[in-house]
């Protein structure tokens, strides 16, 4: 009798903390701050918009040192008491990864993987990209969710296994969470790998494509028949994903798929690293949650 009454609460309490993920809109965070410069086009509603982007206004006025350290009022440290630098092991080695939140029993979970060159410590770094960092940071923390900056040993398959590895682990932790994946540039690769696995293809509930790149396999994907939500932000002046390949890409989900749950922000003048720092975390996941209820 008492394991009954043991299985049954366990029961209730996983369905009310479901419940709640599937009704959960984050809560504000410094919106004033980080709302979209002006808008200058927009198509097909809301899903593609054109971004008035200034390097002057948007890097030099906003940061105290231009790229290295945002100002002040852009950032909120305490968030660094819940943040911690962590291992896990798992069977396809051992991942190091920054979280910030609750590792157990949180709302939503975000995930940010790096570009080339990058490692967890970019995810987590406090002054850079406009101080945008700290606000996903803050988001989840504020809101009784997790976040993750991985490291991982390359973009292919051993990097994916990583990272699904680190999914698993988490979503297991916090069973009721929406999963989101923000891929900066050649970390991209990773996010497609992620929707094309059986195990986080079924699992992971949007991917943000940040100054990134585009993969045609993603149509034969668990995650595209799932229709979850994707959102891509670009420079319109990227040297090394062309904007243009990337609106194409785009533009062949709404085709393949009318309706398809698919957004695109593009930052006019912008260049490779504009999307990570301009990206407004909080309206894209709010989007996110709202187009999965």
């Amino acid at each position: 009798m008492a394991l009954f009454v043991l299985i049954l609460l366990a029961a209730l309490a996983a369905s009310f903390q479901l419940a709640a993920a599937q009704s959960l809109t984050l809560k504000p965070f410094k919106d004033d701050l980080f709302a979209y410069p002006a808008l200058l086009s927009s198509q097909k509603g809301s899903l593609y918009r054109v971004f008035d982007y200034r390097e002057m206004r948007d890097i030099n006025q906003r940061d105290e040192v231009p790229e290295r350290r945002v100002h002040s009022q852009y950032t909120s440290l305490g968030v660094r008491g819940v943040q911690q630098d962590l291992a896990l092991k798992t069977d396809a080695g051992t991942v190091r990864y920054i979280a910030v939140g609750k590792t157990e029993g949180a709302s939503v979970i975000t995930l940010y993987l790096h570009g080339q060159g990058g490692s967890r410590r970019q995810g987590a770094d406090d002054f850079t990209f406009g101080g945008n960092f700290n606000r996903i940071k803050n988001l989840m923390a504020a809101n009784g969710g997790l976040y993750l900056s991985p490291d991982f040993p390359d973009f292919g398959d051993a990097g994916a296994a990583q990272v699904a590895a680190l999914i698993e682990h988490y979503a297991a932790a916090s069973p009721g969470a929406k999963i989101f994946v923000a891929c900066g540039s050649m970390g991209g690769a990773l996010c497609w790998k992620l929707a094309a696995r059986k195990d986080t293809g079924a699992r992971i509930d949007g991917l943000l494509l940040l100054g990134s790149l585009w993969d045609e396999s993603f149509f034969s994907s668990p995650a595209f028949k799932r229709k979850i939500p994707v959102f891509f932000g670009q420079g319109s002046k990227d040297p090394v994903f062309p904007v243009q390949s990337q609106e194409a890409f785009f533009r062949s989900i709404l085709a393949k798929s009318p309706g398809y749950p698919t957004r695109f922000a593009r930052f006019e003048t912008g260049t490779h690293g504009t999307p990570i720092r301009m990206t407004d975390w909080r309206e894209t996941l709010n989007w996110m949650l709202s187009a999965g209820r």
